[in-house]
């Protein structure tokens, strides 16, 4: 939202982009739509599909493919479903939109929207998840 990208300096970021370019390589690569989402690819079967280098299967990556497959129902794109490719664990997860989620996806968007008009941000929480974040050390520093 303000434009900050600490991706470009993160070492994990870069292992997952080694992964996905050397990863289902027949297939056409990360499909910009409208600067807001980037697929990594789709199928043949028009699947969309997420690449992960991550060991285990995590809630939040299943929530951007739901977020994506909600993005495009809202671009008129019907009947869409969505998979999540671990080349680590040699696993592909199916994700559908389900009852319930578009609406939770509607509370996580106005969320952000709160939290984006506050003069400043929450104070940090420290969790798990931030020793693999690329801006770990926009918050903690």
């Amino acid at each position: 939202m303000r434009h900050i990208s600490m991706e470009q300096n993160s070492d994990l970021v870069y292992l997952g982009k080694v992964i996905h370019e050397s990863s289902y390589d027949r297939e056409s690569k990360e499909i910009d739509i409208d600067d807001t989402i980037k697929i990594d690819f789709v199928d043949k079967e028009g699947v969309i599909h997420e690449v992960k280098k991550s060991k285990k299967v995590e809630e939040p990556n299943i929530w951007q493919v739901k977020y994506y497959i909600w993005y495009l129902k809202q671009k008129g794109v019907g009947d869409i479903t969505g998979k999540i490719n671990y080349p680590k664990l040699r696993k592909t997860l199916e994700v559908f939109l389900e009852p319930g989620d578009e609406e939770k996806i509607m509370t996580m968007l106005e969320d952000i929207k709160t939290i984006s008009q506050m003069d400043l941000p929450p104070a940090a929480e420290k969790k798990k998840i931030c020793r693999s974040c690329s801006y770990n050390d926009l918050c903690w520093i």
